[in-house]
């Protein structure tokens, strides 16, 4: 039996088709088509239903998926196993990362990276969605406050807080002391901000002042709120990462950090997967983030 067939054969039952496990390995549908064909050849029998809209595995292919799929999962992890006491960091490493953590922090890094291990084929993937490190093919995610999970460990590699930042033109409401209640402001908002939200803000006196934001323009990414509040739009809530330069440089004010806990940020790998060099150097590279991104 051809291991490589009964390989791609897995990834497509485990992914539910062809082109979902293509994305996921990064390989032509058609590879994968003809190498379950081959392996139906080999084995005489029908494994996979074609013709319907949605795959689906004859009795003989879920038997076979059943019966493999740990096995072929603890070859993977001897081949781990043998990479981890490799003397150099070599091989593909696949990223997922916040899309604003990948592009004010994580690119720098893995330029540093690249350069410092030409033998490693870095590949960042810049996304917001919650990935399975095993079941979308990444070596390493990044997550901010992750809830716990006994499949992923890793490293706190960085904390940040939430910034109330608008351009120097845009006022900060006067409030007076009879003033009850969040004072509402014209605001932009990330298009996943719930409706009816407080923002609540220690200010630099080490009081609390809260807002009420009044949406004047809503964005998907927080890059674009960044780019608005720079055109003077209004204040936004963002990430200290994403503003300290601008704060830093005088385009935007401060008014305020958000109260509560700092916000965690954690790279995090499969537990059940050995401590590749490749993982453990990019881990390394992560740790000597500064305090401040």
């Amino acid at each position: 039996m051809n291991l490589m067939a009964l390989s791609d054969f897995n990834a497509v039952a485990t992914h539910g088709g062809f082109g979902p496990a293509g994305r996921a390995l990064d390989r032509p549908k058609a590879t994968l088509s003809r190498h379950v064909a081959e392996l139906e050849d080999d084995l005489g029998v029908r494994l996979i239903e074609r013709g319907s809209r949605r795959m689906r595995l004859t009795e003989d292919g879920v038997a076979l998926h059943e019966r493999t799929r740990g096995l072929l999962a603890e070859l993977e992890e001897a081949g781990d196993a043998v990479a981890s006491r490799a003397p150099v960091a070599r091989g593909r490493l696949r990223i997922s990362a916040p899309i604003v953590f990948a592009h004010v922090v994580l690119c720098r890094i893995a330029a540093r990276f690249a350069l410092a291990y030409p033998q490693v084929e870095v590949e960042i993937v810049a996304e917001d969605r919650v990935v399975d490190p095993v079941e979308d093919g990444y070596d390493l995610v990044i997550r901010v406050d992750p809830p716990r999970d006994d499949l992923l460990v890793g490293r706190r590699i960085l904390d940040d807080e939430r910034w109330l930042v608008a351009t120097p033109a845009v006022s900060v409401p006067a409030m007076r002391k009879q003033d009850v209640g969040p004072f509402p402001v014209p605001a932009v908002l990330s298009a996943a901000a719930p409706s009816g939200a407080i923002w609540s803000v220690r200010t630099k006196s080490k009081g609390t002042k809260t807002f009420e934001p009044m949406p004047v323009l809503r964005l998907s990414s927080l890059l674009m709120v960044r780019e608005a509040v720079l055109a003077g739009v209004g204040p936004a809530m963002l990430p200290r990462l994403l503003v300290e330069e601008d704060v830093m440089a005088g385009r935007l004010v401060c008014w305020g950090k958000e109260e509560g806990s700092p916000v965690e940020i954690w790279a995090l790998y499969h537990s059940r997967r050995l401590l590749s060099v490749k993982v453990r150097a990019f881990l390394d590279a992560l740790q000597d983030l500064p305090a401040r991104a």
